[in-house]
């Protein structure tokens, strides 16, 4: 029986208002994201793939290698966690994307991350 790699992708976003500009149309967050391996197999995570939008559906779209400098390998039951940051250009935006995973036998796959929001406070409920 052939053991399916399942990674499952965690993120929440927060604002950072000393490193924003609203004035100038420039909104940044931090986001913390959290990889688990849920599956029967080792992967390492090799590309990342981002669309940022902004609530006037403007799209940045983000890919390169690993994470923060990073390609980690989890085995079965590992987690990773990580912090990066984005910039958009008004108070509300999404992201969402997914990973390029490899396994220790080569399979290649994608772990999917699911659509996040990124608001200031007190703009959405």
């Amino acid at each position: 029986m052939k053991k399916t790699p399942k990674i499952t992708v965690e993120a929440t976003a927060q604002y950072i208002e000393s490193r924003s500009d609203p004035g100038q149309e420039r909104y940044f967050f931090v986001y913390h994201i959290m990889l688990h391996n849920r599956g029967m197999v080792a992967a390492r995570l090799m590309e990342r793939h981002w669309i940022i939008l902004d609530a006037l559906g403007q799209m940045q779209e983000v890919r390169g290698e690993g994470v923060v400098g990073q390609t980690p390998r989890l085995a079965p039951g590992e987690s990773f966690r990580y912090n990066s940051s984005a910039m958009i250009g008004t108070p509300v935006g999404t992201m969402q994307g997914e990973y390029l995973m490899v396994t220790d036998e080569g399979e290649r796959f994608e772990a999917p991350i699911p659509r996040f929001v990124l608001s200031i406070p007190r703009v959405l409920h």
